[in-house]
């Protein structure tokens, strides 16, 4: 709830602090008192537009500080605060401030870290909901009343939202398998035309790699051939320099004995003889390596490009092939085993909506039954509050498939018709402001519960009435407020007997300059208060002990 308001420089505002607490609260005041002000300053800490002219005269700025406390912080907070990265301890409170510059510029804090301001309006409506003249808000939007509807009525939309996700799943896998499969059947002939080119080449894993290096191999031996014929000359044949070196070898055996030059003149031939035979070896397995077969050499660069392209037809390595094919192959089954497998998934799809349905139908059922009660409720309240020619009507109506939800598959509206044998319109539609305020008041009666925002506020709505119909408004705000925090903006004695704090706004001028303030007043100045507003101008006895019979009536 609101704890306290901090205002500067706003309007006719100087300087004010005020402290609320649970229950009732009243503000009262003359006409042109600044009322109003106190409003505008708090739809600033709400996210609403900074008007440079709520800069007081001669000053370059202005600002709005609000505390709000909670025992159990709303959901809608926690999670537009953590969104926001920002981090509040266990029962910290929340503190909003709002500075605007006369230019029209203006910054917005919570707990003192810089926000934007569309955080402050997110987060608005579990602050405060404020029902006033113009009131375009709260209860009077259509998109919360069946939400309120539910509320009232205690359902549970648990089953409901699984069912609905059950069914939205199931309808997804159906979708994914009836567009594979159609995909599939339109590609059926061009997929089996690559699945046979695929098979006729039935590639290898690694074999691209084999073919490349045998090619470069050959490609090598084309370009050595006349170099290793050459060479071969060195070693074939008995003319040749090996023969000649080991016939050499033999010759010298017989005489190294003779002197032990002669033996270590054989060691190093017998040693080149070695090395020399070696070579021989090392040259004939390089010509066996890099023989040159054309026939070869033309099937394995046919079959490296054929593979080369084919990879290229499919975006994919050459290695890939085999993967792609089996791929393609499982392509192909699935379109043979699809009408089998779509069948299953149509009857489960079947199946879940028929189960979200019931559900839903018994959801809408649930709805009107609580529609009728809380128009019962309603109506009830009506006559109190001088609107007893207006009807009220809960409208529960079934939604097109298309708009179905997790929460069903009606909408709900609440409907009024202010003057007999009209036609029954929206809560926004009504034209006096002082009817609607009082209709929102006859149903969050009804609703007996706080619409969701920490602090309610109701803005003159009072207005046009007094006496009785006074009277039964302010019992109903005591009512409402037994649970919560409400504060009131009234010109009725009536509705200001009934607040357990009572403010009162005043303006008072020095020379030329007009200060706007707000006082907490005591039981003595409660009395003198509420008697002026029974009098007017001039405060009389009689005045002061109607005064006090108000007050020891609530």
């Amino acid at each position: 709830m609101l704890t306290a308001l901090t205002i500067r420089n706003i309007v006719l505002i100087e300087a004010l602090e005020l402290s609320f607490g649970q229950g009732l609260g009243v503000l009262t005041g003359e006409t042109g008192a600044g009322k109003s002000i106190l409003l505008d300053a708090l739809g600033l800490i709400l996210g609403n537009r900074a008007d440079s002219g709520l800069v007081r005269a001669g000053e370059d700025q202005a600002s709005v500080t609000a505390t709000f406390d909670f025992i159990f912080m709303p959901d809608l907070i926690r999670k537009a605060l953590a969104d926001a990265e920002i981090e509040l301890e266990t029962g910290e409170p929340l503190i909003i401030r709002r500075r605007v510059k006369a230019d029209g510029g203006s910054k917005a804090f919570i707990n003192d870290q810089p926000v934007g301001v569309a955080l402050l309006r997110d987060i608005a409506p579990a602050l405060v909901e404020l029902h006033g003249q113009h009131d375009d808000r709260g209860l009077v939007n259509p998109r919360g009343h069946r939400a309120l509807l539910d509320r009232y009525a205690g359902i549970d939309l648990a089953s409901v939202e699984r069912a609905w996700a059950n069914w939205r799943a199931a309808e997804s896998r159906l979708a994914t398998a009836r567009e594979a499969i159609e995909q599939a059947r339109a590609e059926e002939d061009l997929l089996g035309a690559h699945l046979a080119e695929l098979e006729t080449l039935d590639a290898q894993p690694g074999e691209e790699e084999q073919l490349a290096l045998a090619r470069a191999d050959m490609q090598k031996g084309e370009k050595l051939a006349v170099d290793l014929e050459d060479l071969r000359h060195l070693w074939d044949g008995s003319d040749s320099a090996l023969a000649i070196l080991r016939g050499a070898a033999r010759r010298l055996d017989r005489i190294a004995s003779e002197h032990e030059l002669l033996a270590e003149a054989l060691a190093a031939l017998d040693r080149a003889v070695i090395e020399a035979g070696e070579a021989e070896e090392k040259l004939e397995a390089a010509a066996d390596a890099l023989q040159f077969d054309p026939a070869e050499l033309d099937r394995i660069e046919t079959r490296l490009f054929e593979m080369r392209a084919l990879a290229r037809k499919h975006g994919c390595q050459p290695d890939d092939l085999p993967a792609r094919l089996a791929e393609m192959r499982e392509a192909l089954a699935s379109i043979e085993g699809g009408e089998a497998e779509l069948t299953k998934l149509e009857q489960a799809a079947s199946e879940a909506g028929e189960r979200y349905r019931k559900l839903a139908e018994k959801l809408h059922e649930q709805r009107v039954k609580a529609a009728i009660r809380l128009d019962k409720a309603v109506a009830a309240e009506l006559a109190p509050l001088k609107l007893d020619a207006a009807r009220f009507q809960t409208a529960v109506t079934l939604l097109p498939e298309e708009r179905w939800g997790m929460q069903g598959m009606d909408a709900a509206e609440f409907l009024i018709a202010t003057n007999p044998g009209a036609d029954f319109a929206p809560l926004a539609k009504i034209a006096s402001g002082g009817e609607l305020s009082r209709f929102i008041l006859a149903l969050k009666v009804a609703l007996a519960e706080q619409g969701g925002a920490a602090t309610v506020i109701f803005d003159e709505i009072d207005r046009g009435v007094g006496g009785a119909v006074a009277s039964a408004i302010g019992e109903r705000l005591a009512r409402l407020a037994d649970s919560g925090q409400l504060l009131a903006v009234t010109h009725s004695p009536q509705v200001a007997a009934r607040g357990r704090t009572h403010y009162m706004i005043a303006k008072s001028s020095e020379g030329t300059v007009t200060r706007t303030g707000v006082a907490l007043l005591d039981a003595a100045g409660r009395q003198e208060e509420i008697a002026r507003m029974l009098s007017g101008a001039e405060i009389t006895a009689e005045a002061r002990a109607q005064a006090d019979r108000l007050l020891e009536g609530v």
